[in-house]
C-alpha cells in the first residue's frame, strides 16, 4: 500500500507541542517532510537542541504516523533554528519579547498601564499575552473582567499544564485565577519564586510577539525569579510626577541596571500626570506636581512613553472589567495607543542593537 502524503500530515497533527499546546503543524515545527516507498522522513524544529521534551516528541511523532502506516519507516531529524541556542535566554521561546511593566511603589496605576498597554499593542495588531506577577496583589481579574474564573489543567506528555484563560482576545495568567478573592497570600520566597516558574514552565502560552508582565512594587523576590527564569527583552518604569514616587521608581530602574541583571530600560510612562475635571476641559490640575516622569526617562537613559492624566473613567473601566483601551473612542484610549506606538518602536530598536537578555545564573560561593 503507498503511503499517502494527506494522511501523514493529518497523523501529525495529531501531536501537540508541549510549549504551545497546538499541534507540530500549525505551529510550524515540521519541515521538509519527504516520502519514499515505505521510508517517511522530516525535519522536527525545536526552539532548543537539549529541550527536555525532544524524545517525548520523536516517539509520539513516530506512533502517530504508524498509527496509520504501521509498517511505515519514520525517520524524525531533529533541528533548531539557532544551532547554538541551550535554554539559556528562558523557557519561553515561543514568546518573541517579554516587557517588564514595573515600579518601585504600590498607588501609581502600574496594573492599569500594564493592562492597557498590552491591549493597545494587540490593537496594533501584535498578539500579546497579560501576565499578573504580583502575587500579593493581584489585580488583572478584576481589570479585565475574569473574576472566579479558573483556568483549566491540561496533561501533555504525562506533564500537567496550565491553559491561560482568555480576555478581549488575549491570553491571561495571575494567581488570582487560582485563589478566592478574599483569599489572603502568604508566601515565602521559594514559594514565591515557584509560582513564577509555574507561570512560565507549566503555562500553555501560545506563541506570542509580546508578553506584559506586571510586576508587584519594589525589588523583591519575584523581580529576582523573573530575571532568573527568562530572557526579559526590556522593562517599562510606571510613576507619578510625584517626587516620593520618582525616588522609589530609581529604586526598581537601578535593579534592572545591575551588572548582574542587565535589563534594559525601554521607557518611562508617567500616570495621573494632570487632572482635568469634565466640567472645565480646558483646565489641567497638577496634582502631583510634574516633570517626575521626564527626570526617570533622563536618568534611566530611555524616553518618555508617554503620560496619561488621571481621569475618572480609566477608573470606572478598571473596576468594571472594561479597560479603556477597549472602550472604542475613549479619549484616554488614545494616551495607552500611543504609549505602545512607542513601546514597539523602543523594543524593535533594543533588539537591533542588542542581543538576547542572558538569565541570570545562581552562583553559590
Amino acid at each position: 500500500m503507498s503511503i499517502e502524503r494527506k494522511k501523514v500530515v493529518q497523523a501529525l497533527a495529531d501531536v501537540m507541542d508541549p510549549n504551545t499546546g497546538k499541534d507540530i503543524l500549525s505551529v510550524h515545527m515540521v519541515e521538509k517532510l519527504v516520502i519514499e516507498g515505505n521510508s517517511i522522513s522530516f525535519n522536527l524544529v525545536l526552539p532548543a537542541l537539549n529541550s527536555e521534551f525532544k524524545q517525548d516528541l520523536n516517539f509520539a511523532c513516530i506512533a502517530a504516523i504508524q498509527k496509520v502506516y504501521p509498517n511505515a519507516d519514520v525517520h524524525v531529524h531533529m533541528q533548531s533554528k539557532n544551532p547554538t541556542a541551550t535554554g539559556d535566554t528562558g523557557s519561553v521561546p515561543h514568546i518573541k519579547n517579554i516587557i517588564a511593566v514595573a515600579s518601585g511603589k504600590g498607588g501609581v496605576g502600574k496594573s492599569t498601564v500594564a493592562t492597557n498597554l498590552a491591549l493597545s499593542l494587540k490593537a496594533l495588531g501584535a498578539k500579546v499575552g497579560l501576565l499578573d506577577a504580583d502575587l500579593y496583589g493581584p489585580s488583572i481579574p478584576t481589570m479585565l473582567g475574569l473574576q472566579g474564573q479558573k483556568p483549566k489543567i491540561q496533561t501533555v506528555y504525562n506533564k500537567p499544564r496550565i491553559t491561560p484563560l482568555e480576555a478581549y482576545g488575549m491570553p491571561v495568567m495571575s494567581i488570582g485565577f487560582i485563589i478566592e478573592p478574599e483569599q489572603a497570600v502568604v508566601l515565602r520566597g521559594p514559594r514565591l519564586s515557584g509560582i513564577i516558574k509555574q507561570f512560565f514552565n507549566d503555562c500553555l502560552w501560545p506563541d506570542l510577539d509580546y508578553l506584559v508582565v506586571d510586576l508587584p512594587p519594589g525589588t523583591g523576590d519575584i523581580q529576582l525569579t523573573l530575571v532568573q527564569t527568562v530572557s526579559v527583552t526590556g522593562a517599562v518604569l510606571v510613576t507619578t510626577p510625584q517626587e516620593v514616587a520618582l525616588a522609589d521608581a530609581v529604586k526598581a530602574m537601578n535593579m534592572f541596571l545591575l551588572p548582574s541583571v542587565n535589563v534594559p530600560i525601554l521607557g518611562v510612562v508617567e500616570n495621573m500626570s494632570w487632572f482635568t475635571p469634565a466640567e472645565l476641559p480646558n483646565n489641567k490640575y497638577l496634582i502631583f506636581g510634574e516633570g517626575g516622569g521626564k527626570k526617570l526617562a533622563k536618568l534611566s537613559k530611555s524616553m518618555l512613553l508617554g503620560k496619561v492624566p488621571l481621569v475618572q473613567g480609566i477608573r470606572e473601566g478598571s473596576d468594571a472589567g472594561q479597560p479603556v483601551a477597549e472602550q472604542p473612542g475613549h479619549p484616554s484610549a488614545a494616551y495607552f495607543k500611543a504609549i505602545a506606538e512607542n513601546t514597539i518602536r523602543q523594543v524593535a530598536l533594543r533588539n537591533e542593537m542588542l542581543g538576547p537578555t542572558p538569565v541570570v545564573k545562581i552562583k553559590n560561593n
